[in-house]
């Protein structure tokens, strides 16, 4: 609720000269409408909003020594604007006794106007107790002084409870919608597991509810707690604004919380999924290393003088974890299995991984064998292109890598030099023809 600016005032004229009758008429016009704005500001002060809910508060701190200072001034206020009142009702009444006052009227009417006229008691004169010095049963003021002196405690009262009213209306309805939301944050946690003492999620919203309780309550009885004056040193009433730090961090953290809790609820709603595809990846892991395994005993039987790395089982951890993935779902713990399907997920890819290098590993030596068989008999269909497949050597030599080959347990690097033997002699024959072929062109 607005409330009009400090009272008006005019400067002083001290020793001033005795004023004639027109320059006493608008002294008085103008002290009546500076009346009527003191009335004013003074009822609306009176009225504010914020008066209102300070009187009607469990003050603490700061706020509760600074409104019993802003009481006594508003009583102090309302003093001093009756020794206002009565100063100005009596330069009226001595105008209004003759149209053409006397000089001896003049005389009256300009000390009562700029004259120091007007006496207060000591406690009025003194703004409330608000001024050090020594205590004086009473102060005498011009009208233009008093002025000055209400302006002054009207402003450091309006102060209070322009910013008092402001942090109320900026902190507590804020607080109260974060509650609301920090309600229907704790009520989805709830859901997916995210409790105090199970999850650290559900423990910082304890601690964000605690706060905000305790926020909430001292916002309420200690408001100028909350108040930052304005940096600009503006001497405005109600200049600054709402420290709203402790609310910010807060609301920060809850939203960290929410966004932690959807992470939690994607979980949910995908765990079926994942969890097949973990099922999956591991199953077939685990059947590339049975593959790994027969692989290994075929090649121990059938390639001698072999190096065969060992195959190890399938992980066991891996499948317990699976398990427990499985249980946690089933029970509905989406918070500890958002993790541990996290760390599934990588290692599941790396056991498959693993799973297929030991089956490459384990039938290296066959790869090999396939390939010397492959180019044995590449050279014997090229022998045999040229119309040299009944060549005795080659025949010979063809016979003893193809029955090193085909035999079991197969010598690897004999059967690679009887290759190479059957390779030799074929490019050996071959050349006297790819000569005569040239000759003859």
């Amino acid at each position: 609720m607005g409330v009009p600016g400090p009272f008006p005032g005019s400067p002083g004229r001290p020793d001033a000269p005795v004023l004639d009758r027109e320059e006493v008429d608008r002294a008085l016009a103008r002290l009546g409408a500076e009346y009527e704005a003191i009335e004013t500001s003074l009822l609306a002060l009176q009225d504010h909003a914020g008066r209102r809910l300070l009187e009607g508060a469990d003050l603490a701190g700061t706020t509760k020594e600074r409104w019993a200072a802003a009481e006594r001034s508003i009583t102090v206020l309302w003093s001093l604007f009756d020794a206002y009142t009565a100063a100005l009702e009596e330069a009226r009444e001595l105008r209004a006794r003759r149209r053409w006052p006397s000089p001896e009227d003049l005389a009256e009417l300009t000390e009562l106007l700029h004259g120091d006229g007007v006496t207060v008691p000591g406690a009025a004169a003194a703004g409330g107790g608000a001024e050090s010095g020594p205590a004086r049963l009473s102060e005498r003021f011009s009208l233009e002084g008093l002025v000055e002196r209400m302006n002054g405690l009207y402003a450091r009262s309006l102060d209070v409870i322009v910013a008092a009213d402001a942090v109320w209306l900026a902190l507590p309805a804020r607080i109260d919608l974060l509650s609301a939301e920090l309600q229907r944050t704790r009520s989805l946690a709830h859901s997916v597991g995210v409790r105090p003492g199970e999850h650290p999620a559900g423990d910082d919203l304890e601690r964000i509810t605690d706060e905000l309780v305790r926020l909430r309550a001292q916002v309420i009885a200690d408001p100028l707690a909350f108040w930052v004056s304005s940096s600009t040193g503006s001497s405005a009433p109600g200049g600054g604004r709402a420290d709203t730090a402790r609310y910010d961090r807060a609301a920060r953290a809850l939203e960290d919380i929410r966004r932690e809790v959807a992470a939690v609820l994607d979980v949910r709603q995908d765990a079926e999924r994942r969890l097949m595809q973990l099922r999956d990846v591991l199953s077939r892991a685990d059947r590339t290393l049975t593959e790994a395994r027969q692989a290994r005993g075929e090649v121990l039987a059938k390639i001698a003088a072999s190096e065969v790395p060992a195959v190890s089982g399938p992980s066991t951890a891996l499948h317990e974890q699976l398990a427990a993935a499985a249980d946690y779902r089933r029970r509905s713990q989406w918070h500890r299995l958002s993790p541990l399907l996290d760390s599934l997920e990588e290692r599941a890819e790396d056991e498959l991984h693993r799973a297929r290098e030991s089956l490459t590993a384990v039938t290296a030596p066959l790869a090999v064998r396939a390939e010397l068989r492959g180019r044995l008999d590449a050279y014997k269909a090229k022998v045999g292109r040229h119309g040299m497949a009944e060549d005795p050597l080659l025949t010979e030599r063809y016979d003893v890598a193809r029955r090193m080959l085909w035999s079991a347990p197969c010598d690897l690097r004999a059967a690679e030099q009887a290759v190479w033997r059957y390779q030799q002699a074929a490019a050996e024959a071959l050349v006297p023809q790819q000569l005569e072929g040239r000759g003859e062109s």
